[in-house]
Parts: structure tokens; sequence; C-alpha cells
């Protein structure tokens, strides 16, 4: 199945860590990406997509102004995946998509927004093994060639543009890549990215041709404030995932915000 509702602590614990034991690592490590929203109908598409239909056409003259104007501190022989990452990181839309290694820093995202706390969440579990099978054979080779499961900037920095990207295969593809550790936000969220080589294809669109490689889990509503206090208690907050003096006033904001709690006495 591939759409469930967790409507307890114990109940999400066990879909979010199901499958986990991996037999040839001797490790319990999920070989899932996690994208945590605070609202179910939030869609997967990505900060480019929402420019509207034009995004195919204006994804590179984003690109090269924000390379033309960017500080010094990026520099020119970076490669387009260093660019796009850095990009990304500051806000410019782009093609990719923040993901996470954690399923705690996703139920952060869940959870976070206080204002959204009447409605359900979600955590999309994507199975990146899975997603690179759909790969074309010389990127799938790249990653046999360095018995990984997710590509670095560098395995790819071979691929010198976005239209070279695209024309790796004529079916669309998505793959995985770990960002630079550009500031401690990107350690601390152990981050990752996702881009497929289609810009106007969103993810949703493109899993739900490959039903296989995911899960989507839906967080109940009257959940959200116990999962909240949990990863408050193991220090998964915004002053952690978001050093620095903005991480910190968010995390005192939400401090203050009066508690709207189920309609139980304890929780279940």
């Amino acid at each position: 199945m591939n759409s469930i509702r967790a409507t307890t602590w114990n109940q999400l614990m066990d879909l979010l860590y199901e499958d986990a034991w991996m037999p040839s690592l001797r490790r319990f490590r999920p070989p899932f990406a996690f994208r945590g929203l605070p609202d179910e109908s939030f869609v997967l598409d990505t900060s480019l997509m929402r420019m509207g239909q034009d995004c195919a056409r204006i994804e590179g003259h984003l690109l090269r102004n924000f390379k033309k104007y960017a500080l010094r501190d990026v520099v020119e022989r970076d490669s387009l995946w260093y660019w796009l990452s850095v990009a990304q990181h500051h806000g410019l839309p782009t093609r990719l998509m923040d993901w996470t290694f954690s399923p705690y820093v996703a139920l952060h995202f869940v959870s976070a927004n206080t204002e959204r706390y009447h409605s359900d969440g979600v955590i999309w579990c994507l199975d990146y093994k899975k997603v690179h099978s759909y790969l074309p054979a010389a990127l799938s080779g790249l990653l046999e060639d360095e018995g990984a499961d997710v590509f670095t900037i560098d395995m790819l920095s071979p691929i010198h543009s976005l239209r070279e990207f695209d024309a790796r295969s004529e079916h669309p593809f998505a793959l995985f890549f770990e960002p630079p550790s550009i500031d401690d936000r990107i350690v601390n969220q152990y981050a990752l990215f996702s881009v497929i080589s289609n810009p106007t294809i969103s993810m949703i669109s493109w899993l739900e041709q490959r039903p296989d490689v995911y899960r989507k889990i839906t967080v109940a509503n009257d959940l959200k404030w116990e999962i909240r206090d949990k990863l408050d208690q193991a220090n998964i907050n915004e002053r952690v995932l978001f050093p620095g003096l903005d991480g910190l006033s968010r995390w005192l904001r939400r401090q203050y915000v009066q508690p709207i709690l189920p309609n139980r006495d304890s929780p279940e």
C-alpha cells in the first residue's frame, strides 16, 4: 500500500522505519529520502514549477543571472551542480527539491507550523535505490563504479548543462544527490536534493507511473502536538536545524504559541 494514515506516535515510527534492516550493512538504515509537509494538500512541485507555465524558458535565465550577481565565494569554475545547490539553498526557484535522510527532520517540517495544526500533514518516503533503478545506463554506471547509493556533485560534474542532463534519456528520470556542506543548515538537516530531467514534470506525476518507489504517510492533525513535543525534547528544532539568530527567533516564537490539544485526556 502506497498511502496510509498514522494516528499514533508508535504507528508513525513503525511506518517510518518499516523495512529498515539492511542485511548487507548490518544496519537499520532505511533507503528512503523523506520530505515532510505541514498540509497533506501541498503538492510535490518545485519552486521553479510554481513560477508558472513558462518555467522551462526562464530556468536558464534565473541561473545565469544568479551566477552573475552572486557573492564571490562561489567562483566561476564551480560546477553546474554546485551553483544549483547554492541557488536552491538561498531561495532561487530551481528544479531541485529538498529532501532529508532523517525521518525526524521530516517530522519537524510536518509540525513546525502551528497555524497548520488543523490540517493533516504528510511525509513522502522515496526509496532512492529504486528511483535510481530507472536511470539511464551511463548514470547508473557512475553509482556502481563508486559503490554509492546517491550522487555527489563531483560525480555529476561532467554534466555541464541542464540541457545536456535532460538529453541523457528520451524518458524523464529522477535522481538524488547530496549537496555540498555549504553551511551548518545543510549538515544539520541531513539534506539531499532530487532533480528530474525535465523542469515541467512534477515529482508526483513521475511517481504515479512508478508506484513501487514511494510511500506516502499521512499524519493525523491531532497527532502533531505530540510529535512537536517529542521532537523538542529530542533537540530536533529550529535552533538546531536553522543555526543562528533566525532559527532561534523561530524557535522562541513557537514556544509561546498556545497549544491546541486534541480531545483526549492523555496520549494514546
